[in-house]
């Protein structure tokens, strides 16, 4: 296993922030970390990180007892913490030149992670020149400098605009190929996006561990689309399986289909042939909601 955790528990004053939290993950992985705000997520992290120490409870990494090889954790781990740490007067090889010292490791690196994060095009500026979706792809590359097997990531979306969150999600995707990603975060849509599985905690209890294949049914789905100008309900019920049509504000729609097809190329080529410009689609993971809400009450 990559990541096992077993019966952990942290407390801060009269608040248990874990209580008897237990998963592991399998190499390879990339596995959603989801809950409220304030649910613990950022807590085990930071314990995984040896950030935190646990008051009961084991975890490893790699192997490496996260409370007695803290060391061999530290080299098996790429962090990226939900506040990003940058030197924003720093220039961007210079800050990875720094970190590549921390690390100790070959500065043929910079260049390899440089290109790996598509930071070249911004590699020659200062930090503080960059946009949050750059200084992600900073701290992204800081993280995989060592090349570490297992990358935690701390709401690693929060505050981009749309181009940079579809950039950003692309690039863990990729990274993902090749590491196993924990990755927390309290928005659904980036779990649908890029993860195999995932781990919901609440009040500091993990209320559930799915795959998101198991959670996609096989006869019903919700595409989300939004087009370029406003279309009446009737018209897109017109499509083949629809069963219910909602607009959920400006030019933005919910359609339901009773079919396991994949219904996307459909209302593509509907908003083609009827001149609609097609501005997002996607589908969405109807049960992944469901089981957010059962499971936390909100």
């Amino acid at each position: 296993m990559s990541i096992s955790v077993k019966n952990i528990s942290k407390t801060f004053g009269i608040q248990k922030a874990l209580d008897d939290v237990s998963f592991d993950i399998r190499k390879g992985e990339i596995v959603g970390f989801l809950g409220p705000n304030g649910a613990g997520k950022s807590t085990m992290m930071k314990i995984l990180t040896t950030y935190y120490s646990a008051d009961g409870g084991s975890a490893e990494v790699n192997s490496y007892d996260v409370q007695t090889e803290m060391r061999n954790v530290q080299k098996s781990i790429g962090y990226l913490p939900e506040h990003n740490p940058l030197y924003l007067d720093m220039y961007v090889k210079e800050y990875l030149g720094f970190n590549a010292d921390v690390y100790k490791v070959d500065k043929n690196r910079i260049a390899e992670v440089i290109e790996q994060t598509g930071l070249t095009p911004e590699a020659h500026k200062k930090i503080g020149q960059l946009s949050k979706g750059y200084r992600q792809r900073v701290g992204l590359a800081a993280a995989l400098l060592h090349d570490p097997d297992v990358l935690i990531l701390d709401e690693p979306t929060t505050g981009l605009d749309p181009n940079q969150l579809l950039e950003i999600r692309k690039l863990i995707k990729e990274i993902g190929k090749e590491k196993t990603i924990l990755l927390s975060t309290h928005i659904m849509k980036e779990v649908e996006a890029v993860c195999d599985r995932v781990l919901i905690i609440n009040k500091g209890t993990l209320v559930a561990d799915k795959k998101l294949s198991d959670l996609r049914e096989e006869d019903e789905q919700i595409i989300e689309v939004e087009f370029d100008y406003r279309v009446e309900e009737a018209f897109l019920n017109k499509l083949p399986n629809v069963t219910r049509v909602k607009n959920t504000g400006g030019f933005i729609y919910e359609i339901t289909f009773n079919t396991s097809k994949d219904m996307r190329p459909a209302v593509f080529d509907f908003a083609h042939d009827n001149k609609l410009k097609t501005l997002q689609l996607s589908r969405k993971n109807k049960n992944l909601e469901s089981l957010f809400t059962e499971t936390t009450g909100g």
